[in-house]
Formats: structure tokens, sequence, C-alpha cells
């Protein structure tokens, strides 16, 4: 999996900087390129010249060396990385990777990274466990790094826990998993509908329904990771857009319908997680309402997206069920009633997982047959097993 690949290899000040070395020789070893970006505390644990020996290219430590004056040394190291590996990294610059600090070589050719990062963090195990290196591991995480969890044992200082840096193998065995799963949805193109829509009663008021979108992002974020090529249509929600994956925003179902209507034909996987309004106003007021005693609004039915794909169905379509009661009841009925492939099932009558929440619990059902249930989980670590029963779905 790494055989030609470009490895941009950071190295942060700590006792672990040792293993990086054998790291460096195990990753030539495996066909990779490798350049090393040393911080300043990291020379004074190994020497420069160690990894030079190793990699067969010159490591880079200092931000302002000319020794290449006709490029800026940063932006070309990261221009050429097809992936950076973080080992040892320590609490310091994972805090600054976090806040986007970039005050040394290393942390300037991260923050100019656009490639897969892999950080494997080192030090005492009250650093570790501190709220602030959890919470800056947790923001990382949410930016797509790949974080590489230390083990638990005897460390430096003489303190035991969680804190020592996994070894060279299992660091290589973790990138080479994650390169892995990135080739399973290579070549593939995959249209994915998220968040709520809003249809206007007037120019200020619209009907709508709690729906987040966090589903829909990590899906995309999933299969982003995975290699697909990923269109995302979004109702208007309040997060940011996932990285590296094309966004669409729309308002209401109509809007939705004709943008899914445009896409589809160049799709090869659906995902219809978005909460479309069943109904909207038949006429929207050309100006604000005034109060008044009561009020009533005639409704009209939106177009059914997920019916209109399943009728004329040109790629792998998997549908939601957002239900309160009779779950599974209602899910079955939907991937027959709808020609889908899938139904992912979740329960929304509780707070605690579903709607605008950053939990869920969901059942899968399958038109091939069979059913699989999630507990309760983060919508991160469930969109990831979603996507791979879509994959494994696909290689029957």
């Amino acid at each position: 999996m790494l055989e030609g690949k470009n490895v941009l290899l950071g190295v942060t000040g700590g006792i672990a900087a040792y293993k990086s070395a054998n790291l460096t020789s195990m990753l030539k070893k495996a066909g990779a390129e490798v350049d090393v970006v040393m911080t300043e505390a990291a020379a004074r644990f190994v020497t420069p010249l160690t990894f030079e020996t190793l990699s067969k290219n010159a490591v880079t430590t200092d931000l302002f060396s000319r020794e290449k004056p006709w490029e800026v040394e940063h932006i070309a190291l990261a221009k050429k990385a097809e992936l950076a590996i973080v080992a040892p990294a320590s609490a310091n610059t994972i805090a600054k990777l976090a806040c986007g600090i970039a005050d040394n070589m290393l942390t300037t050719t991260l923050l100019a990274c656009k490639c897969p990062v892999f950080v494997a963090p080192a030090m005492n195990t009250a650093m570790y466990e501190n709220i602030a290196t959890q919470v800056n591991l947790q923001i990382l995480r949410d930016r797509g790094f790949f974080i590489i969890a230390p083990e638990a044992g005897e460390l430096a200082c003489g303190d035991t826990g969680q804190g020592r840096m996994r070894e060279p193998q299992e660091i290589l065995a973790a990138v080479e998993e994650v390169l892995k799963k990135k080739s399973e949805l290579a070549g593939k193109k995959v249209l994915i509908t998220a968040g709520p829509t809003r249809e206007a009663i007037d120019p200020v008021r619209y009907l709508t329904n709690r729906s987040s979108g966090k589903m829909g992002y990590a899906l995309a974020e999933s299969a982003m990771r995975h290699g697909a090529e990923v269109h995302l249509v979004s109702g208007p929600v309040a997060i940011p857009a996932p990285r590296d994956v094309s966004v669409y925003p729309v308002q209401s179902a109509a809007q939705m319908y004709e943008q899914v209507m445009e896409l589809r034909q160049k799709a090869d996987i659906i995902i219809m997680c978005a909460a479309v309004a069943d109904y909207a106003p038949v006429k929207c007021a050309e100006h604000k309402m005034k109060k008044q005693d009561s009020l009533t609004i005639e409704l009209e039915k939106t177009k059914d997206i997920l019916s209109e794909l399943g009728k004329n169905k040109s790629a792998y379509l998997a549908g939601f069920a957002a239900e309160t009661q009779n779950l599974e009841g209602y899910a079955k009925d939907k991937l027959s009633r709808k020609n889908l492939d899938m139904i992912i099932a979740n329960d929304v009558s509780g707070l605690d997982a579903g709607f605008d929440s950053e939990y869920n619990a969901v059942s899968i059902y399958k038109r091939s047959g069979g059913a699989t249930h999630f507990e309760r989980d983060s919508k991160r670590n469930l969109a990831d097993k979603i996507i791979m029963e879509i994959i494994s779905d696909n290689r029957q």
C-alpha cells in the first residue's frame, strides 16, 4: 500500500523519537519516499543525521533555511506529501495543530498539507489524560486527522499508564489499514443528501424539522475517507462543509429534488439521509404576514425524491427511516415500497439520539436480506459502519 508513496514524517521532542528512526527504515523498506521534518526539540533526542542516513533525504528543521532558495520549502514538502505521519506527537505539537499555530517548520508544513495526516501521541500519562489534550485530539479527529492512540505501559519518567507511542510496526499497520479503506470506494461517485428543508410561508417564516445534518455530513466524510468522489446536497445546517467534498446547498424540497435529479445519473451510490419535508405551503405570501387570531395554511405534498429514484434506479440506493414507533415494520415497508437496496432506520422519539444529537442508534435492513443493529454511538462511528455495510453489500 505504501509503494511509491511520498511520506512526510514529522518528529517532535520526546524520548520516543528513537522509535521514529525505525519507522523511517520500515517506510523505506515498504517502498515509500520519506521526507523527515524535525522540531528543534526532536533534534535534541536524535540527530538529523540519523534520519538523513535512513531516509536518503535531507532532514528539514529550520523554517528559514535557504538551502533551496528557489522554492518555499514548507509549501513544497506539503504539496509533495501524499500522507503525513507525526510520530512521536508531543502534547505541545498536538495543541498547536488543533489551534492552527504555525511557528516552526513542522507545524507550518502540516498546516499547508491537504493529504491524510496520522498523529501518534507520546507523553506522560497525566499529560495525555488532561482534558486539554483530549479536547485537542478530538478537534483533530473532527477535522479528519487519524489518531493512533498510545498504549499503556511503563514510561520514561517512571510512571505507568497510557502514553507510550505505538511501536513502528503498529503505526505502519494503522496507516496501511486507512490506505486500504481509501481504495475501497476509489473511482466511485457517491451522492448523499443531508439536513432539513425549509418550506417558505412568507419572506421570514418557514416550515422545517429538527434535522441537524450531522449524520449526512458524517456519511459524506466517511465515504470520502474510503476513496469516493462525494457530492453532498445539503439543506440549511450550522456545521462546516466536509473537507474534499463537493457541497450543493439548497433550501426547499423542490430545490433538493432538482439538484438530486441533476446529479443522480453520474452516481454509483446514492444515500438519502436528508429529512425532506413531506408538505409545503401551496402559496408563499409576498410580504410578511401580520399576527392574526388564527391562521390556516393550505399544504400540498412535496415530490418524493426517494420514490422517484427507486422508480428509475440507476445506482445503489440507500434511504433513512426516522420513526417514533414500529421501527422495523415501517422500515421494511419503506424498503420494499420505494425499491431500495438498503434502509437505515433510527428511533427519533428520544432526546439522547437521532435528530439534533451527536449520537444515533440504527438498524439496517437490506434487500439482499438480513438485519444489522448498531447500538448508540457517535454519528461519526456509525457513519463508518454504514459505509462499510454498503461496501459489503456491493461486493455480493
